[in-house]
């Protein structure tokens, strides 16, 4: 009996604990964040308020010099990654429409990579970026601190 009313409180407390938040898009288009705690509030901020894309060559945040040019890679580890779609050029593609620009306004500001993972940083219309890549899968680098 005691086992049973164990395995009841754990299974309630596990719903309980379970909750999450939820993206729901309204009819309009609008994206809205559902929250475990009743609230809600808009992710998308409306697009009126945002500045015209430039370009990151002509574009003084990223601080390049005019004849600045991109690092170069290791062949060998970029023909190992083709294969798992992971070379340099699907990354400028995954920053690149992450940022809402073309391939060609991405530039490979430094890298760190072996066949394993690898530490990329762009600039992305005029904003620097970091992406690392562990075995095949590009992600966005995120400071926790």
């Amino acid at each position: 009996m005691k086992t049973c009313f164990f395995l009841l409180v754990f299974l309630i407390s596990s719903i309980i604990f379970s909750q999450n938040n939820h993206i729901v898009t309204t009819e309009d288009g609008r994206r809205v964040l559902l929250k475990a705690d009743f609230t809600w509030e808009y992710i998308d901020v409306d697009s009126t308020s945002t500045t015209s894309i430039t370009n990151p060559s002509k574009s003084t945040s990223c601080n390049l010099a005019k004849d600045f040019e991109e690092p170069k890679l290791d062949n060998k580890i970029q023909a190992q990654l083709k294969r798992g779609r992971a070379t340099i050029s699907h990354v400028k593609k995954k920053v690149a429409k992450d940022y809402n620009c073309s391939v060609d306004d991405v530039l490979l500001l430094s890298v760190s990579e072996t066949k394993k993972n690898g530490n990329y940083n762009f600039c992305a219309n005029g904003t620097k970026v970091a992406y690392k890549r562990i075995g095949n899968s590009i992600v966005k680098k995120v400071k926790l601190f």
